[in-house]
């Protein structure tokens, strides 16, 4: 096989990066209107107050396709590590594109931790929340990581010392750890005192300072010309050990590694280093910061400029007085013990990267599919195994409002999993554990999720109640008050007749007892469905508004799980769907109308919202989540479970969630405009 030259594979590498880039963004009017997104999308665009030069990043207009810039360097890097003898391979050039992606991990990593302690509560230094304008302004945190690689590539052609570096070299790691703390350390100081200078902080570093709650990717978050200048102090230990001829691949990693180490801790908002570490070294608090210390930065702006060593604070008299005291009271700080908890479950492999301890930028958007996940593959079938092997919920976020302290817990175990019935009783016992979990922290309501609530699964939770006599101090909540209500106040005013599909639960049939009350015929297509509905309307003189119909000629449909695309089909054009179940319907025909699932918009008063709620849109939540909340903000001391739900209980509920702020959802046609 005859070879070809590095620039020659290189060259075709590009030109067929750049022909599926042209293909794509001209044939598929999808990706060209997501890349628009992209681009005009707040996190790609400068926060600072009065923006200065070299503020935007030079590849934002490729939106997703900006990480095609590494692709000559690193096929290059690929093909001359396979095309030449071992002799001579620069393994230096071949380790840069894995060890970005070892950068990437790296972080995700401090991401995924930080929001589980976040969400737990354990050793929080700032406890406030976080919402979805951060989350936004931070979710572009990986291109920092774009452009070291584009410089480490650079210097490996521009410095001939730097190719062929030996895996190890002593002196060089010396001579590294010397100029960081002598030099870098000392002009970054006085870099970053004069970044908060008016005429700079309100140009570029206010732009990092708009996170006040911060997390380990805030580190990262800067405009392109202040990252460049970080860029350039960093590379300073780098520069000169390559020069000098004692640069090594592990200095360099090492090294790197370092700074995301300390960047990603400094930031996480939760204490990490133990206290017995400073009694056993009193100096190192001169040579080593804290999350505590570096977070005081982020509330008190004047103080603690330090990069990772608070001596140069101590010296230049910037060190905050309240460094010892609030290091102390974050140790100090236990679990948080929440009022009110939702249970709720994972639902397709690809779940797990939408939660708010995986992906943000997934997690802030509602749940589709992603074609790219498929490529991970590897870490979903991870999570399917780990689904198999844990038996314990987990924690996934915790909200507050007002006084009131909120948390979602998950049980890892997918939507398939709930449909085997030999897998109930493992089902059971998790939630029955959590529910014990929740009664000995003192939780006032847990209210009920997804399939966690499912009649043939533990009937609506009142398995639970009489498993343990009615002696449990939580109250259960279905949440089916709540849920019914919202599905009657979607049906348009002047409706005459309703049509109900799919499976009906204890929803369908409260929704369907209180419309035959209000003198509104009820059509069902099976004569199962009839039997169900007559046999709560049976006796009541609004009997008769209970019909069996084989027209599908009604423009409101009620629907549920059980619907098919065959059911769909007989529908007229423009109906109304409006669903009653937990999950909206698998199929959707263009030429009728949807609602979401029952749901709620909730009041802005209600803080640490940046995820969305599995496929609802943003600062929206389910109704057996508000159920849950507004259960507790009552202080109804009942469990709403079970078998029935009377229309008492969903005027009730209705009324409640409204005083306390919950919004309805307008129309289908004006989502879009929701916050």
């Amino acid at each position: 096989m005859t070879r070809i030259s590095s620039f020659k594979f290189s060259y075709i590498i590009v030109r067929l990066a750049f022909m599926s880039f042209v293909r794509t963004m001209v044939g598929y009017k999808r990706c060209c209107t997501l890349t628009l997104l992209v681009i005009s999308s707040p996190n790609h665009q400068n926060m600072a107050t009065k923006p200065g030069i070299l503020t935007a990043w030079p590849w934002s207009p490729l939106g997703s396709f900006k990480y095609a810039i590494l692709a000559p360097s690193a096929a290059r890097g690929i093909h001359q590590f396979i095309s030449r003898g071992e002799g001579e391979r620069d393994l230096g050039l071949f380790l840069i594109f894995p060890f970005l992606l070892f950068r990437m991990i790296h972080n995700q990593v401090w991401i995924s931790v930080s929001r589980y302690r976040t969400a737990v509560g354990n050793k929080l230094i700032v406890d406030r929340g976080i919402e979805f304008e951060q989350v936004d302004r931070e979710s572009n945190w990986d291109d920092q990581i774009l452009l070291n690689g584009t410089m480490f590539y650079l210097g490996h052609e521009v410095l001939t010392q730097a190719r062929r570096l030996p895996m190890w070299r002593t002196d060089g790691v010396v001579i590294t750890v010397l100029l960081h703390s002598l030099v870098v350390e000392f002009l970054y100081y006085w870099l970053h005192r004069a970044l908060h200078h008016h005429f700079l902080y309100s140009r570029y570093h206010s732009h990092h300072h708009s996170s006040i709650v911060t997390e380990p990717i805030t580190s990262v978050i800067h405009p392109f010309a202040e990252h460049l200048s970080y860029f350039f102090l960093f590379a300073i230990p780098l520069y000169i050990s390559v020069v000098t001829g004692t640069a090594s691949i592990m200095s360099f990693a090492g090294y790197v590694t370092y700074i995301d180490f300390m960047n990603n801790m400094g930031h996480c908002n939760f204490e990490v280093v133990p206290e017995r570490l400073f009694a056993w070294f009193p100096l190192l608090k001169y040579i080593m910061y804290t999350p505590s210390f570096h977070s005081l930065h982020h509330t008190q702006f004047r103080t603690n400029y330090s990069l990772f060593m608070p001596l140069y604070d101590y010296i230049y008299g910037t060190a905050d007085a309240s460094s010892d005291r609030l290091y102390q009271e974050s140790l100090m700080r236990g679990d948080d013990y929440p009022d009110v908890v939702h249970l709720t479950h994972l639902t397709t492999p690809e779940s797990i990267y939408h939660l708010r301890l995986m992906f943000s930028s997934l997690a802030s958007r509602p749940y589709s599919k992603v074609p790219y996940l498929l490529l991970m593959w590897p870490l979903s079938l991870g999570s399917i195994l780990f689904t198999w092997l844990h038996d314990h919920c987990f924690i996934l976020e915790r909200n507050t409002f007002g006084k009131l302290r909120m948390q979602t817990w998950v049980v890892p175990r997918f939507n398939v999993q709930y449909l085997m019935e030999w897998r109930r009783q493992s089902i059971n016992e998790i939630i029955e554990a959590a529910i014990l979990e929740a009664d000995k922290k003192g939780v006032k309501v847990l209210s009920l999720g997804l399939q966690n609530q499912g009649e043939e699964l533990n009937r609506n939770g009142e398995l639970y109640l009489e498993k343990h006599d009615y002696k449990l101090r939580v109250n259960l909540v279905d949440g089916s008050s709540l849920a019914a209500a919202i599905v009657l106040n979607a049906i348009p005013n002047g409706t005459s007749q309703v049509l109900v599909r799919g499976n009906l639960n204890k929803v369908a049939l409260a929704v369907a007892h209180s419309l035959c009350k209000k003198g509104i015929l009820v059509a069902v297509a099976s004569e199962a469905d009839y039997e169900k509905i007559k046999g709560i309307l049976r006796g009541e003189h609004y009997e008769s508004n209970c019909i069996l119909s084989k027209t599908n000629s009604q423009k409101v449909w009620v629907v549920g799980d059980g619907l098919t695309a065959e059911d769909q089909s007989k529908a007229r054009e423009g109906t109304l769907f409006i669903p009653f179940s937990q999950f909206p319907p698998k199929h959707k025909r263009k030429d009728c109308v949807y609602y979401t699932t029952p749901a709620m918009i909730v009041p802005s008063s209600l803080k640490n919202m940046h995820s969305c709620e599995n496929w609802l849109p943003r600062r929206v939540m389910s109704a057996w989540r508000v159920a849950g909340i507004v259960h507790t903000l009552e202080g109804w001391g009942f469990n709403e479970c079970g078998s029935t739900t009377t229309e008492i209980d969903i005027g009730k509920a209705w009324e409640a969630s409204l005083t306390h702020g919950f919004r309805p959802l307008p129309p289908p046609a004006a989502l879009g405009s929701l916050p």
